[in-house]
């Protein structure tokens, strides 16, 4: 019976996360480089995208960093972690099938932060987009091919109740 409990344990409740947002770092299995390689790095966002176009989550900002990642997502009528099984485990498949990777590739788990309101999710997103500058890996968030910051690439849009009360307010009238 101990072992059930300390495996609940495990897993922190987050309570109903299929009617947040979250910003989510995973990282690569001991921090190693997996994305600095452009075609696992294509084959990551080519999943990514897959999933987001499949409806199990809003995508509203990521970075894809050589050994790890950052998204702000919205969960659609899944849980939090349903939404990161598919992403994390559907490159692992992914990864296997395509290039015959038969290792770990992720590290257990994820961190999240539920953003709470419109100054958090702007906090999240400079956040995200200055990653690359801040590693040396670009000049300008823009710059950067792997990131919501350079602007190739379909987002969602904020959600209503995280855009800032102008914003919000300006949309109604």
């Amino acid at each position: 019976m101990a072992l059930a409990t300390e495996a609940a344990m495990a897993i922190p409740y987050r309570g109903k996360t299929s009617e947040s947002t979250y910003f989510i770092t995973a990282n690569t299995f001991q921090k190693k480089k997996l994305f600095q390689v452009e075609k696992n790095a294509r084959l990551f966002l080519d999943v990514m995208y897959h999933y987001r176009k499949e409806r199990k989550y809003l995508l509203h900002e990521f970075v894809l960093m050589p050994d790890h990642l950052h998204l702000i997502i919205t969960p659609a009528g899944i849980t939090l972690e349903r939404s990161l099984q598919l992403i994390k485990g559907g490159y692992s498949f992914r990864m296997g099938k395509d290039f015959g990777m038969r290792r770990e590739i992720w590290q257990t788990s994820f961190l999240d932060r539920r953003v709470r309101d419109a100054a958090e999710y702007q906090k999240f997103r400079d956040y995200i987009h200055q990653n690359p500058v801040k590693r040396f890996l670009a000049a300008r968030p823009e710059d950067y091919p792997y990131s919501s910051a350079s602007g190739s690439f379909a987002l969602d849009p904020v959600p209503q109740w995280l855009k800032p009360m102008d914003e919000a307010a300006s949309m109604q009238a």
